[in-house]
């Protein structure tokens, strides 16, 4: 499936940990109901919300109860517990980034994947019946479908 296309249908959305506050304030200026799991315990989880024009953070002590896409700045070795909680909330599909480019150099944009790590991780992805998605990044694609400008 078509990155844009996921986007574009997804209402909600999980973020698991994030490059840099672009992610998820990109994706709440483009209406989508935006939560973060923004540490290790249960109680971890913040949702992102635009008042006034101004995205917020607020603490919501609690996972959301569905997501549509679950959207992932997790190193692939998680990649079975992300692929639990995307099926507990729902999701259709697993957005994936790893936060780097080829060679592997650092780029909070990067979306880069040695090919046998993508192999491993959409094919782990596919065989619980989700969409896997690595790129393009997604607060860049958030702006181009939704300007807010």
């Amino acid at each position: 499936m078509d990155a844009k296309e996921v986007l574009k249908a997804a209402r909600s959305i999980l973020v698991i940990d994030f490059p840099n506050p672009d992610v998820p304030y990109s994706l709440a200026l483009a209406g989508l109901e935006v939560v973060v799991k923004d540490g290790p315990g249960p109680e971890d989880y913040s949702a992102y919300e635009v008042v006034e024009g101004k995205v917020e953070r607020r603490r919501t002590g609690c996972a959301p109860l569905r997501a549509d896409l679950v959207y992932a700045h997790r190193p692939l070795t998680e990649i079975k517990e992300i692929i639990a909680m995307a099926k507990t909330l729902g999701a259709k599909t697993i957005w994936t980034q790893s936060g780097f480019r080829r060679a592997g150099i650092r780029d909070p944009k990067g979306c880069w994947l040695a090919s046998g790590d993508q192999v491993v991780a959409r094919r782990m992805v596919q065989s619980a019946g989700l969409t896997h998605i690595t790129e393009p990044y997604i607060a860049d694609l958030a702006r181009e479908l939704w300007p807010t400008s």
